[in-house]
């Protein structure tokens, strides 16, 4: 029997979606004792807003400055286990400023910059279905604004 508590409250995630040259930032790490791919992603922490989250994020795991500059997508995803489910607040936008020498987020291995087609071809090394679902949502055009996401955090007054 599935656990309907964990599958109703899901980890909210963020994640960084950014494209130079054809070519789109990811990282390689360590989950569960597995290597895997995926975007720079994490955990909203206490009392951080949305979007200094996805830039903090980025920052941490591959040392470039992230610059979201629209709302990619919305995904709820339950790993196959049915003992975890996250909902990821994807991002795209720009990566300037890196500093290859800033120590990364423990767990990551490296970043590095992959092709659609790279991506795909790496596809039981990708920690969820959903690092390859983003990129193909940004080649197909998926937009929507940031004005989209609100966040209302420390006060609790808008």
């Amino acid at each position: 029997m599935m656990n309907k508590t964990l599958a109703t409250r899901p980890s909210i995630t963020v994640a960084a979606v950014a494209e130079r040259d054809g070519r789109f930032l990811m990282v390689e790490e360590y989950a569960a004792d597995r290597l895997v791919i995926n975007q720079p992603a994490g955990h909203l922490e206490p009392h951080e807003d949305i979007l200094s989250a996805v830039a903090r994020e980025a920052l941490e795991e591959t040392g470039w400055r992230f610059r979201p500059e629209f709302l990619l997508g919305v995904y709820l995803w339950e790993h196959p286990s049915q003992t975890h489910s996250y909902l990821r607040l994807a991002f795209a936008g720009q990566v300037f400023d890196h500093d290859p020498a800033r120590p990364l987020d423990e767990g990551i291995v490296h970043a590095l910059w992959l092709t659609p087609e790279e991506l795909s071809a790496r596809g039981e090394q990708l920690r969820s279905p959903l690092v390859l679902r983003c990129v193909e949502d940004y080649l197909s055009g998926e937009r929507y604004p940031l004005s989209l996401v609100k966040s209302y955090v420390g006060s609790g007054r808008p």
